[in-house]
């Protein structure tokens, strides 16, 4: 066998797997580089785990990739274990058969890209072909598997992954996005029936998929945390996956699986990238993405990395679990450390919830002219603000705070993944009685003088910083304002003040300052 033929791609420039373009959003492509330092932190999980030995150098050490796309992770391991136990297996072809017949495996997702997982990995199609690498496989697969599966649906949803019987039951000519590893009852069993013998893998490594269209593709179903629970229960020693980082403080459906998270304390390291495009170029992700890696043998604290652009934060040692949410940024520990400290009252004792008065953001029941007894309605329609009128009889909805006056503010706010970032949207003062849509959250206070100062308060840095701990997403909901304190209402505030208050160091308010923008309010938009 040529040498030459299959284990130097990583010498080519470019990189065929870099050149790729991404099926969607859902399922990215890994790039090499990502790849590479992935396989990195497994290989020093693995030497400190193991009195300093080397992952690549043992040849009953198993790989599982359960949801292969361009087979980036399986090509890398071939790689690495084909140089690594060269003293050991000295042929060349006696060992790549037995690193891709015995420790090498993979799940495609999709007919095609389990076509091209394996053009990666065997250089043919057909693992089994003339022009493979390996010989010993008497099939097309080889170890690549990919068959067709099928949702099973009850009251409209798959039973497995949640998916829309709507969206996705739609025939033979498309691809179901039913994934193998995900469908199933018992994982264990299943993996025997693909691979053919009772498989334990030591290592499980991949980016899955992130999401699946809901009816009418409004709100998107993520399913990325069933393939993290899935790989726990197969036991692995190793496990690290490439996942959205909403579950850290957000995301549908996705309480139980942030627990589960948080508090696990096998997982050994996170390194989280709050810009996506970081990690995948031209990809959006909202609110970033991650990888972790979970070890059996693990039980501490966890070491955290934040990457943003050529801005490295750590490695810092942290407990995941401290609070009910994740905070991104080691730098920001101490800030929230000392507010929490105080043991003040959550300002989102004071605030609306959503929907308050029941009427959604597309709610449009209202008339432009004022008529006796109608109440100001506030809204915001294609990011413009508005205001009609409505009868006060047709508030059927927390009726007990028309006559409050209020700040509101808008519940959504992107302004992108720069920083420093406003975080949120210009508040308004609207005096009482009035009401609003879901378009916005309010505080409700008992005078002009009060919203005022409330006013001021929302305006500062320190305000917003707090909420951008808890914000990841554009949507800024009730509990993202749980770590705000309220303060008096009798002055208007400064971050100068709120320093002083909670004693933020001069390199704490540069840090701060560095994340989040001035909001001046002198301009009636919502930048």
């Amino acid at each position: 066998m040529n040498s030459q033929v299959s284990f130097t791609l990583r010498g080519r420039n470019p990189d065929v797997l870099s050149c790729i373009a991404n099926l969607s959003n859902d399922e990215v492509f890994t790039p090499p580089e990502l790849a590479g330092r992935m396989l990195d932190m497994l290989a020093e999980a693995w030497a400190a785990d193991h009195g300093g030995a080397d992952l690549w150098s043992d040849k009953t050490v198993r790989f599982l990739d359960p949801f292969t796309k361009s087979g980036i992770f399986l090509r890398e391991i071939t790689h690495r274990l084909t140089e690594g136990l060269a003293q050991q297996i000295p042929d060349l072809q006696t060992r790549v058969n037995h690193v891709l017949t015995r420790q090498v495996f993979g799940i495609g997702i999709t007919r095609l890209t389990s076509l091209l997982a394996r053009r990666s990995v065997y250089c043919s199609k057909h693992a089994n072909g003339a022009h493979s690498v390996v010989q010993g496989f008497d099939n097309e697969a080889g170890h690549i598997w990919f068959e067709r599966t099928e949702h099973t649906w009850a009251g409209g949803k798959c039973t497995f992954c949640g998916a829309s019987q709507a969206a996705l039951d739609r025939g033979d000519a498309l691809e179901t996005h039913a994934y193998a590893f995900i469908h199933t009852d018992n994982i264990k069993t299943r993996l025997t029936e693909l691979f053919g013998e009772d498989m334990q893998f030591d290592v499980i490594i991949g980016n899955p998929p992130y999401q699946l269209a809901s009816d009418g593709g409004t709100r998107d179903v993520p399913i990325y945390q069933h393939f993290v629970e899935q790989a726990k229960k197969l036991e692995p020693r190793l496990l690290t996956m490439v996942i959205p980082s909403r579950w850290m403080a957000a995301g549908l459906g996705l309480s139980e699986f942030r627990q589960a998270m948080l508090g696990d304390r096998r997982i050994r390291a996170l390194v989280d990238y709050p810009a996506a495009s970081d990690v995948f170029p031209g990809v959006e992700v909202k609110a970033g993405v991650c990888y972790f890696l979970w070890d059996a043998n693990h039980d501490d604290d966890c070491t955290v990395t934040t990457v943003r652009g050529g801005d490295v934060v750590g490695p810092t040692k942290r407990n995941l679990g401290e609070y009910d949410v994740f905070v991104r940024d080691s730098r920001a520990m101490s800030i929230l450390r000392k507010v929490v400290k105080h043991g003040e009252p959550s300002i989102n004792s004071i605030l609306a919830r959503d929907k308050e008065f029941g009427w959604t953001s597309n709610f449009d029941g209202f008339h432009a002219t004022k008529r006796a007894g109608d109440l100001p309605l506030h809204y915001i329609r294609t990011m413009k603000r508005g205001v009609g009128y409505i009868a006060r009889s047709a508030v059927n909805k927390s009726a007990h705070l028309i006559d409050t006056w209020k700040v509101l503010v808008p519940k959504a706010y992107n302004g992108g993944d720069g920083v420093p970032h406003l975080v949120l949207g210009k508040p308004l003062i609207a005096p009482a009685p009035s009401v609003c849509t879901q378009s916005f959250l309010f505080f409700y206070v008992g005078s002009d003088k009060a919203a005022t100062s409330l006013q001021s308060y929302y305006s500062t840095r320190f305000f917003r910083f707090l909420i951008s701990l808890r914000k990841i997403t554009q949507d800024a909901t009730h509990s993202a304002y749980k770590w705000v304190p309220v303060q008096e209402w009798n002055r208007t505030w400064t971050d100068d003040a709120l320093y002083e208050k909670y004693g933020i160091t001069k390199e704490e308010q540069a840090y701060i300052e560095s994340q989040v923008r001035e909001m001046i309010l002198a301009s009636g938009s919502d930048e």
